[in-house]
């Protein structure tokens, strides 16, 4: 299953996740802080949905109510 996700209230606009099996196959950030966002796409590749949506969702940056890892998890929400 793929998914474009556009992101709310992050610098990253959008990401382009595809998994199989409730397994994460890849993950493509558009926008954003380039070297931490390819770095945590690549940590969650292999990774189950569930397990990748418990350890991202509620992380915040700085004073914002969200951050790109939790905005991956609300994206992840939408596979399951």
């Amino acid at each position: 299953m793929k998914l474009s996700y556009k992101t709310k209230g992050v610098c990253s606009r959008q990401m382009n996740i595809e998994a199989e099996d409730g397994v994460i196959k890849s993950v493509e950030v558009v926008g954003g802080c380039n070297g931490n966002l390819q770095g945590i796409s690549r940590l969650v590749e292999g990774m189950r949905v569930e397990e990748a949506i418990s350890r991202l969702e509620g992380i915040r940056c700085g004073t914002k109510e969200t951050s790109c890892p939790d905005q991956l998890a609300q994206a992840l929400k939408q596979l399951t």
